[in-house]
């Protein structure tokens, strides 16, 4: 997940009151009108009344740094609507009182356990570099998609996203396009969401079972830089290098965060937790607690969820009602989630099921859980095990294509199993991927499958 331009200000469903400015958001903590744009359209999509807000920020000369941080500011003493219908708690006590009962451990298959890890690590991989080339949610959506690939004669996408040459005016890849393409892959693009796993993967290997948030504090503010840390992990970034501490990391001047950057980041830990989703879903809440309250915690624990149950699990089907089983059942996420299940059981096409996940869901940012957790549902259940079909079907769904293909990728290719992926994507990796991370540059992927596999034979200390 990275982030790109948009130009007109998203307001939801039904704003009452809309900010008159229009200016350019490239999702930025550092930027105060970012802040204030994005915090607005956070706040209504969860229940709260900033209409008077809303007003006296036409009022206010957006240029002026800390009138327009005061605004941003002020929303966290926002009153939430009495019609909220509700519950979505954040502490892992509360979150767990709403899970009843968790889903129960099964134990994984010893002797296909290595091969799964590997398939997983291959498949995030490849299924992360495959959806790169598109992730930009202004530009691409499913239609542009289809009609790129359709003139590239590649629709449905079976391969990485080819290049067009020349390129239609009308369509722009994003600057990765050279190592991310058809025919261009040498080794896997650096992406945060490869970073995050390995990242997960080394947090365990020192901490296991003690990991706790300021251990990931700690981890992101000696390897990351910056700038290569986006949305709500970015806004957490800048509060710990400002002296805060507990809820404040993930709550203050942080409008991202219920947005997708936790649920890319919780893979590894269903990698570590083979056939236990709820414990991958616990371990996994320490990491994003840091940085998301609400849904964007969900989201990390049921990513978890699913991974560590598909190596359990005879279908995507079971996967899939496995891991909803640790997001509270009160939630949004738990809706979107029951409502892309209702699609697949009404026997409805994966086009129609498409137009009406884009409908229900489309108003969310392109970069929040709600709405690509709907799309990886949809995925895995269209999919069906089909490893290529599940990535195929959920890059062309749009949205956070990159970050949706790395899960599919994961859960499929656990699924599918290292003969169940295709040499097309698989070889041109050269088992090696790219990352941001201090000294994690180049890291062999069958490295970080080995290492996994340890952790799982040895257990978390």
């Amino acid at each position: 997940m990275s982030t790109t331009t948009n130009t007109s200000f998203a307001e939801g469903k039904t704003p009452a009151v809309k900010l008159s400015a229009i200016h350019s958001s490239t999702f930025d903590a550092r930027s105060p009108q970012d802040l204030l744009f994005d915090e607005v359209l956070q706040r209504r999509e969860s229940g709260y009344d900033v209409d008077d807000i809303v007003r006296r920020a036409n009022q206010t000369d957006l240029q002026r740094r800390e009138s327009v941080l005061a605004l941003v500011d002020e929303m966290a003493s926002s009153e939430r609507r009495e019609d909220w219908a509700y519950e979505e708690p954040d502490s892992l006590e509360e979150i767990t009182a709403l899970i009843d009962p968790p889903p129960v451990a099964k134990k994984a298959n010893p002797a296909t356990l290595r091969d799964r890890l590997q398939a997983a690590w291959l498949g995030r991989i490849a299924g992360c570099n495959v959806g790169k080339p598109i992730e930009d949610g202004w530009r691409w959506n499913s239609s542009s998609i289809r009609e790129y690939l359709e003139l590239a004669n590649a629709y449905p996408l079976n391969d990485y996203i080819p290049l067009l040459d020349p390129m239609p005016t009308r369509f722009e890849l994003r600057d990765n396009w050279p190592e991310t393409t058809k025919g261009n892959v040498k080794g896997s693009a650096r992406d945060d969401d490869i970073d995050y796993a390995i990242l997960a993967l080394h947090l365990l290997e020192k901490h296991g079972t003690y990991l706790k948030p300021e251990h990931v504090a700690d981890a992101w503010l000696t390897l990351f830089p910056v700038a290569q840390v986006y949305t709500a992990e970015r806004a957490a970034y800048i509060n710990l290098t400002n002296g805060l501490v507990g809820d404040s990391v993930a709550r203050f001047r942080n409008p991202y965060r219920e947005w997708i950057g936790a649920q890319i980041r919780g893979d590894v830990f269903g990698y570590v937790h083979p056939g236990d989703p709820w414990a991958a879903a616990e371990l996994s809440y320490r990491d994003a607690s840091l940085s998301h309250v609400g849904n964007g915690i969900y989201g990390e624990m049921w990513a978890a969820a699913l991974v560590a149950a598909a190596f359990t699990s005879a279908n995507a089907r079971e996967v899939i009602d496995t891991a909803a089983r640790v997001v509270p059942p009160t939630s949004r996420l738990a809706e979107a989630i029951a409502f892309v299940i209702g699609l697949f059981d009404s026997g409805i096409t994966w086009d129609d099921a498409l137009k009406r996940i884009e409908t229900a869901y489309g108003h969310y940012s392109w970069v929040h859980t709600v709405n690509n957790a709907a799309l990886v549902v949809a995925g895995l259940l269209w999919g069906d095990g089909d490893y290529m079909r599940s990535l195929g079907l959920t890059v062309m769904g749009g949205w956070d294509t990159d970050s949706n293909g790395a899960t599919v990728g994961s859960v499929a290719g656990i699924l599918a199993g290292m003969a169940g992926l295709p040499e097309r994507l698989i070889d041109p990796l050269e088992d090696r991927t790219r990352s941001a991370l201090f000294g994690f540059d180049n890291s062999a992927i069958s490295n970080l499958a080995d290492r996994t596999y340890q952790l799982c034979t040895k257990g978390l200390h």
